[in-house]
């Protein structure tokens, strides 16, 4: 089992549905240290899923910054599927939550994002 912390379109059941085969529950916990930009989404699958063009892309930012968002648990297999539907945009990196726990969270990959969330 893996702790996985999302604060954009995975927090979505009919995205959790289509990526895990079923919703999965979660708890309110949050990212410390973190900003949220935004990054546009050109892969067809993602888009036509989610129904939106731009994404919420975690990226570091300053002591007074956090993330709100959800931690599930999921099998070793849910968090691959996860994998899958990230695009190249994100990568999966190690984080510290507010709570104390360790979990996998999609961040900004080196890459274009939006630093506006207009």
């Amino acid at each position: 089992m893996a702790y996985l912390f999302s604060y954009g379109t995975l927090r979505d059941p009919a995205v959790q549905r289509e990526t895990f085969g079923e919703e999965v529950a979660g708890e309110a916990d949050a990212l410390p240290g973190y900003r949220l930009a935004q990054v546009e989404i050109t892969d067809p699958n993602v888009l036509a899923l989610s129904g939106e063009r731009f994404h919420p892309v975690a990226i570091p930012g300053g002591a007074q910054d956090r993330v709100e968002g959800m931690v599930f648990t999921l099998t070793e297999m849910q968090l691959a599927r996860a994998d899958d539907y990230e695009v190249d945009d994100y990568e999966r990196v190690s984080v510290q939550l507010a709570s104390g726990r360790t979990a996998w969270m999609y961040a900004a990959r080196k890459s274009r994002c939006r630093s506006d969330l207009s």
